[in-house]
């Protein structure tokens, strides 16, 4: 069985949440018997095929982008060529440039989308594309959500829930890398052990300024890894609260991601909006034991982070409820190590990249069967 995934971004240029879960498909479905490429965009000159942990990464030149839509006229044709060869076309929704694509493409094969966000932002601009995104969405095979949560409350999901069910993302840890002794006590001299650790791109929706409004006025040191459009600005307002207890570490190599998370005291996710649908860092940190604090903003980020279970869960947009669930975890360490193990149990349980990528391979084969049976 051949899968081609069709998405805006992927590795090695970004490596952001649904890059990851790409990824993790594609490992683990390969496993399965699954052969899997990727058709994405990408800015940089040259290398129009890699390898990348086993499957081919096909990267077309990005000619533009409005409203953060990424647009190809040379993918429009490679879509077409691999769509063709292909059993089964996976789309990762939202991406308006994908659905054009799919239409002028002519796509007949049976095809999946995994909806990973509502469109929150660009309010104006969804309108004229809201004719366009349900076409789409009515067009193709079945669509799959990433939590019940989600699922239950998004009012585009809710049109299309007769071909809709929910597959959870799943991380397999063993392609993460060990890192070195060396490595964790090079970054437990930096930056101690003690810290509340975020990971991600520093996008508005990460709720980053409240986290920042947070820490004002405490000592509770906060590790920040990642970089993004709000970097900038996030900075220049850690420097106006003079917080001397954040440190912004920018993107940084995987090891050195996976040392920070083995060596955080909790995971910090103070997403405050909807385009947050579920929040892989947050698995992650569920993933390496670790108690977590987040915002119920009615998506998967409660679905990973039990209130109250596996951390705690506060309003969105409420830097005093988020500072006051700092001090509880750093004042009631017994309680957060028992939290951090609930959540690596829930995450053993419910998000491994082995139960995705045999539910995903399930699907394939049943919307391949439905279009023999047409």
């Amino acid at each position: 069985m051949k899968v081609l995934h069709f998405y805006r971004t992927y590795y090695p240029d970004t490596f952001g949440g649904v890059e990851q879960v790409i990824r993790q498909m594609a490992v683990g479905t390969a496993r399965l018997g699954v052969e899997n490429e990727v058709l994405t965009l990408t800015r940089e000159p040259g290398h129009p095929l890699i390898e990348f942990e086993g499957h081919k990464v096909h990267r077309a030149h990005l000619n533009f982008e409005i409203a953060s839509t990424g647009f190809s006229w040379s993918a429009l044709s490679r879509f077409v060529e691999l769509a063709a060869q292909a059993d089964v076309v996976h789309y990762h929704f939202p991406w308006p440039f994908m659905d054009i694509a799919h239409f002028l493409g002519r796509i007949k094969k049976p095809s999946v989308v995994t909806y990973h966000s509502d469109i929150v932002r660009q309010k104006y601009l969804l309108k004229l594309y809201a004719p366009l995104k349900h076409q789409f969405l009515r067009d193709v095979d079945r669509i799959v959500a990433t939590s019940p949560n989600y699922l239950a409350t998004s009012p585009t999901l809710e049109l299309y829930k007769d071909k809709t069910e929910v597959i959870t993302y799943g991380l397999d840890k063993n392609i993460y890398p060990v890192p070195a002794p060396d490595l964790l006590a090079h970054w437990r001299q930096k930056v101690g052990e003690k810290f509340f650790l975020f990971v991600g791109m520093l996008r508005y929706y990460k709720g980053l300024h409240i986290l920042l409004e947070a820490a004002a006025g405490t000592d509770i040191p906060i590790v920040i890894v990642g970089d993004g459009p709000e970097e900038i600005e996030l900075k220049r307002q850690a420097e106006s609260l003079n917080l001397k207890n954040v440190h912004f570490l920018g993107a940084l190599p995987e090891p050195d991601k996976v040392a920070l998370l083995t060596l955080c005291y909790a995971l910090a996710f103070p997403s405050h909006l909807r385009s947050e649908a579920f929040g892989i860092s947050l698995l992650e940190g569920a993933m390496f034991g670790k108690p977590m604090i987040s915002s119920e903003i009615g998506t998967g980020t409660t679905y990973i982070n039990v209130a109250g279970q596996t951390g705690l869960v506060v309003p969105p947009s409420d830097p005093a409820a988020f500072r006051q669930a700092m001090e509880y975890l750093l004042d009631h360490p017994q309680e957060a190590a028992q939290m951090g193990q609930c959540a690596q149990q829930r995450y053993a349980e419910l998000f491994t990249a082995d139960k995705m990528a045999s539910n995903y391979a399930r699907l394939y084969q049943q919307v391949i069967d439905q279009h023999r049976h047409r």
